[in-house]
């Protein structure tokens, strides 16, 4: 009966040792190294999307203030001046609006769409046609206080494209639908590249 059980054990231990037996814990061994890879990205992922949207929550209060200089120049015209000059302007200078003053008063906004809709569309002669008669009267302002999220509510619950921001009586900038958007993707790219980075050197 020993000699049995002596047989049984070292067949059995002969079987562990088999080549089959040794493929089969490398499988496993394998197995568990790509879950331990998988879990891991799994958690960088988790991570980089974790701080790409705390990051647009923390851009989102950011102040209008920090997304201008305040010597920055601020194009505009008077409200005599021809469609055709302000066309002109517009296109030199890569501006999609401007912003009429009646002296230091703020009275109007042309932008890009009251030269089509107002001048070309309505089949005007922008060389004679003053500013002032397709302006935007008494444009919607907002103060340099306003946060990024609130003025990107108001461009898109009331589709404008620009804002003038005012303080005071006086304006201090134009602001775009395109210069918030820029200003909330600007530095993803880094950020997510920061994370990668970290990740391959772990």
């Amino acid at each position: 009966m020993r000699r049995f059980l002596c047989n049984s054990v070292a067949a059995s231990g002969f079987a562990l040792l088999s080549p089959a037996a040794f493929a089969a814990v490398e499988d496993v061994q394998t197995t568990i190294g790509k879950l331990t890879i998988y879990v891991f990205f799994l958690i960088v992922a988790v991570v980089i999307v974790a701080v790409y949207f705390m990051s647009i929550r923390d851009r989102r209060r950011t102040p209008l203030s920090r997304l201008f200089d305040k010597r920055d120049p601020i194009h505009s015209v008077g409200p005599d001046v021809s469609v055709t000059e302000c066309v002109r302007t517009m296109t030199s200078e890569k501006l999609g609006a401007l912003i009429i003053m009646d002296g230091q008063r703020l009275i109007g906004i042309f932008t890009e769409r009251d030269a089509m809709n107002k001048v070309l569309a309505a089949g005007r002669d922008p060389l004679k046609t003053k500013v002032s008669e397709v302006m935007t009267d008494n444009p919607y302002s907002i103060p340099p206080t306003t946060t990024v999220g609130e003025a990107m509510t108001i461009v898109t619950n009331r589709r404008f494209r620009h804002l003038p921001i005012v303080e005071n009586g006086k304006v201090l900038a134009v602001i775009s639908s395109g210069d918030l958007t820029h200003w909330m993707m600007q530095d993803k790219t880094g950020s997510v590249q920061q994370l990668v980075d970290i990740a391959d050197r772990t």
